[in-house]
C-alpha cells in the first residue's frame, strides 16, 4: 500500500482490498449515508465482497487519473484504525475542475481529523500542479461547510449543475490556503 502523506495524527494512503470490512463500515454507516451522494457510487453496497470490488475498481482507476487526483484512506497513526476517506476527483462540469471530498466515521467527529487531512491534501495538490480545488456541500451539511471554511475555502455560491442537486460551492486557491488560519490540533 502506497503512502501519500502523513500529518501529525493521520496517514493518507492508497486503499487496499484488505480495507473492505472497515470501508464497508465507514461508507455504510447510516449517518454518512445521509450525506453520501449517489454519484459517489457507494449507495447500495451491501457486503464486504461488493466493497472489495469497489476498492479494486478504485485501484485500477487510480492508475489512469491525472496527477494530483485520486482516492485515499485516512488511517489514525495512533492505533492504525481506518477513520475516514479523502479524495481529489475531477468534477463532471467542467472536467478540469477538481473536487475535494471527505468522509469521517462518526465516532471520530469533533477531533479535527478532516480539517487536518484536507489542509494537508490541499497543500499536496497545489504542489502537484493543481491551481484550485472545489468542495460541493449539501445546503444542510453545516459540518462540511464549516470544514471547508476552516481550511480557507471561499463560498462562491450555490449550483444545481453538479450531480443534479442544489449544492453549495466552495473554492480554494493556493493563496487562500496560505492565508487560512490553521485551526487543527497537533
Amino acid at each position: 500500500m502506497a503512502e501519500l502523506l502523513r500529518t501529525n495524527r493521520l496517514l493518507v494512503r492508497d486503499w487496499t482490498t484488505a480495507d473492505a470490512e472497515a470501508a464497508l463500515k465507514l461508507f455504510g454507516h447510516e449517518t454518512l449515508q445521509r450525506w453520501a451522494p449517489e454519484f459517489a457510487g457507494l449507495s447500495g453496497i451491501s457486503d464486504a465482497a461488493v466493497m472489495q470490488d469497489v476498492l479494486q475498481r478504485w485501484a485500477v482507476e487510480q492508475r489512469d487519473m491525472s496527477p494530483g487526483t485520486g482516492r485515499w484512506a485516512l488511517v489514525a497513526l495512533d492505533g492504525g484504525a481506518l477513520v475516514g476517506a479523502i479524495s481529489l476527483l475531477p468534477m463532471p462540469v467542467p472536467e478540469a475542475d477538481v473536487e475535494i471530498e471527505c468522509q469521517l466515521a462518526p465516532e471520530y467527529w469533533g477531533r479535527g481529523y478532516i480539517t487536518e487531512a484536507a489542509w494537508a491534501l490541499a497543500h499536496w495538490a497545489f504542489e502537484h500542479s493543481l491551481v484550485e480545488l472545489f468542495a460541493l456541500v449539501p445546503p444542510d451539511n453545516a459540518r462540511a461547510a464549516a470544514t471547508a471554511r476552516r481550511i480557507g475555502m471561499e463560498w462562491v455560491g450555490e449550483s444545481d449543475k453538479y450531480h443534479g442537486q442544489s449544492l453549495q460551492v466552495f473554492r480554494l486557491r493556493p493563496d487562500d490556503l496560505a492565508s487560512a488560519v490553521r485551526n487543527t490540533p497537533g
